[in-house]
Formats: structure tokens, C-alpha cells, sequence
């Protein structure tokens, strides 16, 4: 989709040109799955070349106010130009965003799992406060929140927690969360006042839509009922309403008391184990991709991405990317897509490297 480190505009029209061609094709619709790949294919190109097409007229209609403005002194018409050239930058700047998000799967929905880890209480605590921004982060950019799954510590904070985050793109900004997080803190916890260090994993997987079939035998599981932990009413805890799938073969395991009905709780439990197994193999796909470019960078429980120190300093840094914001509150208040977009811009810059080698 790119040539030279700008949008390809002539590559993509010469690629819709092919698959007109291969639409054309008598036998086309032989093997319906392939065609159906090859219409969508296309219109995702057909999409990319409207975009920059109504781009580049704007920019010729800024840049010709201009022009016209200074030749006839007219200071009006000149900063009418100016004004559209600076608004064109927002266009430009979304339009390079939605070029990173176009990876498998980044267009859908996403579970978001969020993990205590070492550090004890104040590691329960970290986690709940990374569901808060999370929550916050998704509200300010207009997707949808629903809580799965929550396992509250005895104390303060949370065990984990499952969220289902909906809305266009979702995963596609989330895949960047990936990873440990470590929290730097005067404790609330501690007495003496004393620094605790704590952590916390996040997941994230593609909520699978009803177009990717994740087949997942009866055979492969271990279903557990329990009680539910969270709020939810005078029912909650007067039946095994509660469910819990582990898929033996890769050891996935999910949870979903969202709802009073054990059946119901098991129906999402099982979308939400699809969505991980369909992650799972993402993974290992871009594993092996990593592995041949010898670039390979596991995502696991060690693999540290971001350090939030709010003593003796205040200071949030990427550690993939080395973006540093001084605004704790700002980060932790759901302003992360600074974060997300320099970690987007990363991946997508490797990706061309790896192309024009």
C-alpha cells in the first residue's frame, strides 16, 4: 500500500485492475470462498483510492486559494487556503493511522484481559486501575464496554478481569497493549509509606466474527460452574450460574458470569475461547513471521512494555518505543493513543522494511 514511504496510489489501481480482470473470469465463481476474498480484497483497495483521491482535491483546492489569494492580494482567500491545508492535516494524519490498522483481524471487536500479577495487593490494585483506563480510554473513542468476567481480591482490587470492548478497529489499537505492565507507587497499603513496585499482564484477542469459524470439539474441554464473585443482584450467589472453559489442547482458559443463566454464561464463555484461540494463532503465525526475519519478539508474562512511576517522579515510558508522557493522571484517565499510534507506526515501518528488502 506504499511506495517510497507515501500511499501507492498508481500500485492500487493497478491492483483493482487485476482483480477486475480475475472477476472476469468465467470460472470465477468455482470456488465461491476464494472469489468472496477477492470482491473484499478489491473493495478494500477501492476504499483506500476514494480516500486519497478526495485528499489530494482538497489539497489542490487549498493550495489554488492560495495561489489565487497572494496574485490578487486577496489576505481572505489566502488563509482560507491555509485553513484547509491545516485541516487537511488531521485527514492525513487519520488516514496514515487506518493504513497501520490493517493487519488479519484488526478491524474487530476485542476481549481485553487484564491480569494481576507480583506485587500483592497493590498488584490487585494496579489491575483495577488499568480496567478503569481501559474503560476510559474506550468511552473517550466511542466503543462499547461490557464486563465478562471480574475476580475481585480479598482485600482491594482485582484478581483479573475480562471486558469485551466493541466497536470498528477495537483490537486493532489493542493489539498495542499487549504486555506487562509495571505500576511505581508510594503504597496505600504500606504503613510505613514505603515505594512498592507491582504488575500486571494485558491481553488482548479478536472477538471472532460470524464470518471466521473456530472450530473447538466438545471433546477438548473442561467445563467448571462456580458461583459468582461480582455484583449483579440477590441471585448471584445462590447458583453455579458462573462458567469456566479450559481448552485442554493449548491450555486457554476463559471465564463469563455476566449472566444469571449457566447456559448463557456458557455461550459467551465459548465466543470468548474462540476469540483466544483464534489469537493463539495469530500469534503463531506472526511468530514464525518473526522467527524467519529474525526479529522475533515473544509476548508473554516477561515481556515488560510500559512503566508507570508516579514516585519519586511522575512519568509514563513505552519501553518499545521510548515515548514518554509526564502526565500520569492524563495516561491513567484513558489518554493512551499516543501509546498505541507510535507502537501502530513501529510495526508498520518494520513491515516496509521488511517488503523493500
Amino acid at each position: 500500500m506504499r511506495s517510497g514511504g507515501i500511499f501507492d496510489l498508481v500500485g492500487m489501481k493497478r491492483k483493482v485492475a487485476e482483480l477486475d480482470a480475475r472477476a472476469a473470469d468465467p470460472e470465477f465463481w468455482s470456488d465461491q470462498d476464494r472469489a468472496k476474498a477477492t470482491l473484499k480484497e478489491k473493495a478494500g483497495y477501492e476504499h483506500w483510492i476514494d480516500m486519497l483521491e478526495a485528499l489530494s482535491t482538497k489539497l489542490e483546492e487549498g493550495l489554488l486559494l492560495i495561489e489565487l489569494g497572494d496574485a490578487e492580494g486577496d489576505q481572505d482567500t489566502v488563509d482560507e487556503g491555509i485553513t484547509q491545508l491545516q485541516a487537511l492535516e488531521d485527514d492525513v494524519r487519520a488516514a496514515e493511522v487506518r493504513r497501520m490498522l490493517g493487519d488479519e483481524a484488526d478491524e474487530n471487536d476485542a476481549v481485553l484481559e487484564i491480569n494481576s500479577g507480583a506485587g500483592g495487593t497493590d498488584a490487585s490494585d494496579w489491575a483495577e486501575m488499568l480496567k478503569r483506563m481501559y474503560v476510559q480510554w474506550a468511552t473517550k473513542n466511542g466503543f462499547k464496554v461490557e464486563i465478562a468476567d471480574e475476580q475481585p481480591h480479598e482485600e482491594a482490587g482485582l484478581k483479573s478481569v475480562t471486558l469485551n470492548i466493541r466497536g470498528p478497529f477495537a483490537y486493532g489499537y489493542l493489539k498495542a497493549e499487549i504486555g506487562v505492565h509495571r505500576l511505581v507507587r508510594i503504597s496505600p497499603f504500606d504503613s510505613a509509606a514505603r515505594r512498592h513496585t507491582a504488575f500486571a499482564s494485558v491481553g488482548a484477542y479478536p472477538d471472532v466474527s460470524d464470518e471466521i469459524t473456530v472450530e473447538v470439539k466438545e471433546s477438548d474441554l473442561r467445563i467448571d460452574t462456580y458461583r459468582s464473585s461480582g455484583a449483579g443482584g440477590q441471585h448471584v450467589n445462590t447458583t453455579d450460574s458462573a462458567v469456566r472453559l479450559t481448552h485442554l489442547p493449548t491450555g486457554l482458559v476463559v471465564a463469563c458470569q455476566a449472566e444469571r443463566s449457566q447456559h448463557k454464561n456458557k455461550a459467551k464463555a465459548m465466543k470468548l475461547l474462540q476469540a483466544k484461540i483464534y489469537q493463539h494463532e495469530l500469534q503463531k503465525r506472526q511468530a514464525e513471521r518473526d522467527e524467519a526475519n529474525k526479529q522475533k519478539k515473544a509476548i508473554e508474562w516477561g515481556s515488560q512494555i510500559r512503566s508507570y512511576v508516579m514516585q519519586p517522579y511522575r512519568l509514563v515510558k513505552d519501553l518499545r518505543t521510548g515515548v514518554e508522557v509526564g502526565d500520569t493522571d492524563r495516561v491513567l484517565n484513558g489518554d493512551l493513543n499516543g501509546f498505541m499510534e507510535a507502537w501502530l507506526a513501529q510495526r508498520a515501518n518494520e513491515s516496509d522494511a521488511e517488503t523493500e528488502a
